[in-house]
């Protein structure tokens, strides 16, 4: 005889079902902008987060922590998922005072001979602070190992880096919080420049896509990513909520561009930089 524990278990399987197999044909993301650092490490293990990017239907993870910890321990649980990037911050608060900081150096140096990374940052830089020592050698040591620069700057902070090394993929968080007017030109001019849209709500409104940044979209089909932005541990609640919503204002946009900003652009921004996981 069934028991009653038993027929209430498998309704409530096959009630989540159709759920279960909307998930697994939605539009996969590559999320270009996720952070594990030791603050969200305390709160849950490499194997829940894991599992909070599953649920989000996250085809990869541009993934960066303050202290590298984090980063690591995601990378080593779902290696085909999480894209590892160094960040030169060791613990919260060195936003700001990095660029003066030459032990910043001596930390990148170790953990890029002894780890292996896609990316460097996500790095505060601005106009103001490119001559400095650090950002310098920071630039010259993600060039020494094919590495992507994740840049949250201004529009001068991205220009000095290419000015430094002109050969450079950069990844420009938050599509530098300014307007399509500002970014637009900045992708004219930089053939190896992306964006990503953490935070940028402003650019769709109830499933619609506001039409100055559609029309940046269609111009630079092949250079816009999306993000989330985990900068605090609250952020891994919302993580598979973003991926929704971004889902739903990509239905907006004509199917082929959609998939490019959704994950094939992503894809094709780290694509050099994945023999570096093949050492």
């Amino acid at each position: 005889m069934i028991s009653r524990r038993r027929v209430l278990a498998t309704s409530a399987a096959a009630a989540l079902l159709p759920a279960a197999r909307a998930a697994a044909a939605a539009m996969p993301i590559f999320d270009a902008h996720i952070h594990f650092s030791h603050d969200a490490a305390e709160r849950f293990s490499a194997g829940e987060a894991v599992a909070i990017l599953e649920k989000a239907g996250l085809k990869r993870a541009l993934v960066s922590s303050s202290g590298d910890a984090g980063t690591r321990a995601l990378h080593a649980a779902a290696p085909d998922l999480v894209l590892p990037s160094l960040r030169p911050y060791r613990r919260r608060g060195e936003i700001n005072s990095w660029v003066d900081d030459p032990s910043v150096i001596d930390f990148l140096e170790d953990r890029l001979e002894r780890f292996e990374w896609v990316a460097v940052g996500e790095f505060h830089l601005f106009a103001s602070q490119t001559g400095k020592a650090v950002p310098r050698r920071t630039i010259e040591l993600a060039r020494r190992h094919n590495l992507l620069l994740h840049a949250h700057s201004d529009a001068g902070a991205v220009d000095a880096i290419f000015a430094q090394w002109p050969e450079a993929r950069v990844l420009w968080a938050h599509a530098g919080f300014v307007g399509p007017d500002v970014v637009g030109p900045m992708l004219g001019k930089h053939a190896s420049l992306w964006t990503d849209l953490a935070f940028r709500s402003e650019h769709a409104h109830a499933g619609r896509v506001d039409e100055d940044w559609r029309g940046l979209f269609a111009a630079f089909p092949d250079r816009v990513t999306v993000g989330t932005d985990t900068f605090t541990p609250e952020r891994w609640h919302y993580v598979a909520e973003h991926a929704d919503w971004t889902r739903r204002w990509l239905s907006d946009l004509p199917p082929d561009l959609a998939e490019k900003i959704a994950w094939r652009n992503g894809e094709a921004m780290i694509q050099p930089h994945l023999a570096n996981l093949r050492k």
